[in-house]
């Protein structure tokens, strides 16, 4: 099993590299999404729950990440939180079942700030794009996936996108193995992570 980390700013193209990655493969490839480990926080009423701050490491359940992590990794299958980006809340009747595979990526804008997570993973890669980008691509997501107003994503992106970036995301670039400039659109760093790691899985078997 190999275990591949993919982090970035929000809206700098993870998720194009991922599924980038998914379609070259012929491995078994499983995606484990940070947003799946926001916290629960439906003792909050629900105006609270959306001036939370999702971009600090704070908000994210690592013990419980890694610990699932773990247990694919000795050949269990997890039962994987589902939360919702609507309601802010982790759902308490449901899961997703996920099984052990080939290939583990684990993606989320935060993973790299926690050292035990990083010490799980056997590439690391960082997904890099301009801020102007990741901001246009902030705005569509939102508003289109998130029924959010233009307004409020401005406001969160000055506010707390922007700052956090700086604070954590950014930083985290220098754990990073593998660096994807210009996010999911170049082909070349995406062909040569794809070699990559296609070289790691012989070395495994």
């Amino acid at each position: 099993m190999l275990i591949i980390g993919i982090a970035g700013g929000t809206g700098s193209g993870k998720t194009t590299v991922v599924k980038a990655i998914q379609e070259r493969l012929k491995e078994d490839v499983v995606v484990i999404p940070q947003d799946s480990y926001y916290k629960d926080q439906s003792s909050l009423p629900l105006e609270e729950r959306k001036k939370l701050n999702f971009d600090h490491p704070n908000a994210i359940d690592f013990e419980l990440l890694t610990r699932q992590l773990e247990e694919l990794k000795e050949g269990k299958a997890i039962q994987q939180p589902i939360y919702s980006y609507l309601t802010c809340t982790r759902s308490k009747n449901e899961t997703l079942t996920v099984k052990p595979a080939s290939v583990i990526i684990v993606e989320g804008i935060l993973i790299f700030t926690c050292e035990k997570l990083r010490d799980q993973i056997d590439i690391k890669v960082y997904v890099d794009a301009d801020d102007d980008d990741r901001l246009i691509r902030v705005i569509r997501r939102d508003t289109m996936e998130r029924g959010r107003d233009v307004k409020d994503v401005l406001d969160r992106y000055e506010n707390t996108l922007k700052p956090m970036h700086l604070q954590f995301i950014q930083p985290s670039k220098r754990y990073a193995d593998i660096i994807v400039p210009q996010g999911g659109h170049n082909r070349v760093a995406i062909s040569i992570l794809v070699a990559t790691i296609e070289k790691a899985l012989k070395k495994k078997e």
